[in-house]
């Protein structure tokens, strides 16, 4: 290999500065320019070093700059990759409202994808693996969705798991199929931005069952049932999103009682527990013949992944509503599904779940740090900051957005006037620790301002 083979090195000419300080100005300069792309691998840095006739510690010391430069990202085993740009890089806005999970620590995504994906293109057919495919998932791939799922549902026979091209789809198709226009809908009053959006454009009816610090209250839920006949509850019992609560054991079997009692379906919408070392029993395991789980990959991996597992009831009461996603969704991307399911079978799905639970339990230690009034598990990437019910959130929103940090507030998540006031803050799109650590410390700043 010669320098003509690592194009960018061309940046670094030997002048009156140390080399190791133009070798990192020259991953920036090929960063900034395009010519290194987020994702892309940097050589060993022996070869570097036996082609600039330097020796390692230079390299060594280059790259070390360059990731405390937020330029690229070391994964251990694997090499040095460059990192992501995130929106702080692009547009100087620290992202507190997107809930994406970070990066794992220590592993590349991009890295992954790419071998991964060479590998299954090497033993599949690419016309096969571009066609259309029928149903939700082969065999294979809903198998790998079971195990996946093992440490929250337990011993799960595939036939019942269905791979979705993500949760927005399953959760549309399910309101739809369960519920239809002018039905009624329980939900949390504080829930998912997207449920609101589904309900809008279903027509369905939303009645917010009141909560306490330990998630729906079982009283007002059967009060609700017999006066209203609710055809579902959609609910969010781990991590809950906005509010961070997780519901007890003893909540969610109260909850799979009142389902099986007043007969209504759970839509469960599960995006979190996977992020957790030992989640709860799901409800889904509580009252089978009762729930749609929906496990989305989108939280606990990647948002660019596009695919949510869904599992239907016991028995066959859930084929109208596969039925229902077939006809919205279609189905899930080939190649994206072959993908996942070789991660999970292979480990590498594992692998990159500890990276990002490592990653969220730092950053949520920030949080806790940075801002104590915050609530959430110690395992959450997005945390609740209560705020007292005559505090404008909007004027928050817009005091933080001129300090460079953008927020959410209750009022997207809101159903009904009676919802509690706060902002959700979410660890972790900022693409770095000391960015959040940063933010964090801006937003209580201006808590401690508005006292």
């Amino acid at each position: 290999m010669t320098i003509r083979h690592i194009p960018w090195l061309r940046h670094a000419p030997r002048g009156g500065e140390p080399i190791y300080l133009a070798l990192a100005q020259a991953v920036e300069t090929a960063i900034r320019t395009g010519e290194l792309q987020p994702g892309d691998q940097l050589p060993p840095q022996r070869t570097v070093a036996a082609l600039m006739g330097v020796d390692l510690t230079t390299v060594t010391r280059a790259y070390g700059l360059a990731r405390s430069r937020g330029l690229v990202e070391g994964a251990v085993g694997r090499g040095t990759f460059v990192r992501r740009l995130t929106v702080e890089d692009e547009v100087g806005l620290v992202d507190l409202s997107m809930n994406l999970p970070p990066q794992p620590r220590g592993l590349s995504i991009a890295a992954s994808l790419k071998e991964t994906t060479a590998e299954v293109l090497q033993r599949t057919d690419a016309a096969t693996l571009m066609a259309y495919h029928p149903g939700l998932g082969a065999l294979g791939q809903r198998a790998a969705g079971a195990a996946w799922l093992a440490p929250v549902l337990g011993d799960l026979a595939p036939e019942r798991v269905q791979v979705c091209p993500g949760a927005q789809a399953a959760l549309s198709a399910l309101v739809w199929r369960l519920v239809g226009r002018g039905g009624t809908l329980v939900v949390e009053p504080l829930t998912y931005p997207g449920m609101l959006a589904i309900a809008d454009q279903l027509g369905v009816r939303l009645i917010a069952c009141p909560t306490d610090a330990e998630g729906l209250a079982p009283d007002s839920l059967a009060a609700i049932c017999r006066e209203e006949r609710p055809a579902a509850l959609y609910v969010i019992p781990t991590m809950q999103n906005p509010t961070g609560i997780t519901m007890p054991l003893a909540r969610r079997q109260a909850i799979a009682r009142l389902a099986r009692a007043h007969e209504f379906w759970i839509i469960e919408d599960d995006p979190y527990s996977r992020l957790m070392a030992e989640p709860p029993a799901a409800l889904a395991a509580l009252a089978p013949e009762r729930t749609f789980h929906i496990a989305t990959l989108s939280k606990c991996l990647a948002p660019g992944l596009r695919l949510a597992f869904l599992v239907t009831p016991e028995g066959d009461q859930g084929a109208p509503a596969v039925e229902a996603v077939r006809s919205l969704a279609g189905m899930p991307a080939p190649l994206m599904s072959a993908v996942v399911a070789s991660w999970i079978r292979d480990g590498t799905a594992e692998a990159l779940l500890a990276g990002v639970r490592a990653e969220a339990a730092a950053r949520r230690a920030l949080a806790a740090a940075r801002l104590p009034p915050a609530q959430g598990s110690p395992e959450a990437i997005h945390v609740w900051l209560p705020l007292p019910a005559d505090w404008s959130a909007a004027r928050l929103r817009a005091a933080a957005r001129a300090r460079g940090l953008a927020l959410v507030s209750a009022e997207a998540f809101a159903v009904g006037p009676m919802a509690a006031n706060g902002v959700r803050i979410s660890l972790g799109a900022p693409g770095r620790q000391e960015v959040l650590a940063e933010a964090l410390s801006g937003v209580a700043s201006l808590l401690a301002e508005a006292h």
